[in-house]
């Protein structure tokens, strides 16, 4: 048996910037990554593969560059699966390079094996090889992240019938592909298909997709979704999937069938908990698998074990995920910590992307708050002239009483970078004036803040600043 100040379960957002932060903070960290290199499904499956996998079919299309030279424009005529897998596993192998790279420089040691608890403080680990190590440590962070969902009724193969993590070593590019599940996988990758000219399906057996956004922008999103030619189809969850000469067939409870040559089953997630058997340290996860935390510091009911990342769930963000890991880590040290800021950002990797910060229009209204809004569309901007930009758009919400900022909401080209602005505005509690007296670079796209909120000063009532 090995003893260690701390052992970190998984290497993904949460478990890397854990064993970093336990590792500068003095001491000795054993990282157990059950895959067979650092990264996790964050890595290898996840956040960078389908951002990759967007970047590549953006630029191998010239899905940029169409608004000026029309649709029908191509950068590469014959796309093919193989050349979004070779981007993909440059990016990947650089991903691990770093990473190593990082937990070298730091002294973290890395084992790789399933791990399982026999013990509060004693983990098991089985190795590829078969050999069976146990190591010990004084505090222990989970940072197991998920898996897909998948029920028995749906007969996934490998081949036409996929889940999101199968999706990223695609042999090849269907004609045609359902896509079940609204949520932010689902809507991503629907988008990136849809932008290689796939005839693509997107099933939400909800009467909306991405329900937490404001409401405004999935309306715009939408229109721009069926006007690009994908099929939506809200209100009805899915029956069956049965196969007909050899292609799949997506029978809905409304009775509507959908033929395609692919699935893509990306209906939720699950805590990749269920091996580590935590059980025997007197925790019990829910029935998704997933750990309650307390939310300051990231304890488990056992005070010396601690969660982090997607296996606790909501809001199950890489960028939060890093967040809980090191607070995690900086806790299980002593040190302490501040409160996290109050608003964060949401970045949806869709085409085009959407990016979220603070409440939604809905919200105000469910609070009572006076407010007002503020809309500037990306083609009232000169850089999106430039850039031929048709669509996107930015809506800023603002109290009526203390002109705050309360909401940045933005559709479009950039929206996960212009969304940063937004949100320190919003967590350093400034106001519309803000955006009315400063200088934004011209030509930028960033120029839509000035816009919008004088869009919302010309409707508010009160004097001129």
């Amino acid at each position: 048996m090995t003893r260690h100040d701390a052992i970190v379960i998984g290497s993904g957002p949460a478990g890397r910037r854990a064993a970093i932060q336990a590792a500068k903070g003095g001491m000795s960290v054993l990282v157990i990554e059950k895959g067979r290199r650092v990264g996790g499904v964050s890595v290898h499956t996840g956040t960078i593969p389908s951002k990759t996998l967007r970047e590549t079919v953006l630029n191998l299309t010239g899905w940029r560059e169409r608004g000026f030279y029309g649709s029908a424009y191509r950068v590469k005529h014959d796309i093919e699966a193989k050349d979004l897998m070779t981007r993909l596993h440059m990016t990947l192998d650089h991903e691990v390079d770093v990473l190593e790279h990082q937990f070298a420089r730091n002294g973290v040691h890395t084992m790789f094996g399933t791990a399982r608890f026999i013990g509060p403080h004693q983990v098991e680990v089985h190795l590829e090889n078969g050999d069976l190590r146990v190591v010990e440590g004084e505090k222990i962070i989970v940072a197991v992240g998920t898996r897909p969902y998948r029920p028995a009724n749906v007969p996934f193969n490998g081949t036409s019938v996929l889940d999101s993590d199968e999706i990223v070593e695609i042999s090849h590019l269907p004609r045609s592909i359902a896509v079940i599940g609204g949520g932010v996988i689902g809507v991503e990758y629907a988008t990136i298909f849809s932008a290689l000219d796939v005839a693509v399906t997107l099933v939400e057996s909800r009467d909306r997709f991405l329900e937490f956004v404001d409401h405004e922008l999935i309306e715009d999103f939408t229109h721009q979704l069926r006007d690009r030619g994908m099929a939506i189809r809200f209100g009805s969850a899915v029956a069956n999937i049965a196969f007909q000469n050899g292609h799949p067939i997506t029978t809905l409870e409304n009775g509507r069938t959908i033929r395609t040559e692919t699935i893509l089953y990306a209906a939720g997630r699950v805590g990749a908990t269920d091996a580590l058997n935590l059980g025997c340290c007197g925790i019990e996860p829910d029935d998704r698998g997933r750990i309650q935390v307390d939310p300051h510091t990231f304890q488990t009911s056992v005070p010396h074990i601690y969660a982090a990342g997607d296996a606790i769930g909501f809001p199950s963000l890489a960028s939060t995920s890093m967040e809980q890991g090191r607070i995690a880590a900086c806790h299980a040290l002593g040190i302490p910590m501040p409160p996290a800021p109050e608003f964060f950002p949401y970045g949806i990797y869709a085409v085009p992307e959407i990016s979220t910060v603070g409440m939604s229009e809905e919200e105000v209204r469910r609070r009572g708050i006076p407010y007002e809004c503020g809309v500037a569309r990306f083609r009232e901007t000169s850089r999106g002239h430039i850039m031929g930009l048709n669509t996107g758009m930015m809506k800023l919400i603002f109290s009526l009483k203390t002109r705050r900022l309360l909401g940045a909401h933005i559709v479009g080209e950039g929206a996960t970078e212009l969304i940063h602005i937004g949100q320190a505005v919003l967590n350093l509690k400034g106001t519309l004036d803000y955006f009315i007296e400063n200088t934004f670079n011209y030509p930028t796209l960033a120029e839509a803040y000035k816009i919008a909120a004088l869009d919302a000063w010309n409707r508010m009532p009160v004097a001129a600043p």
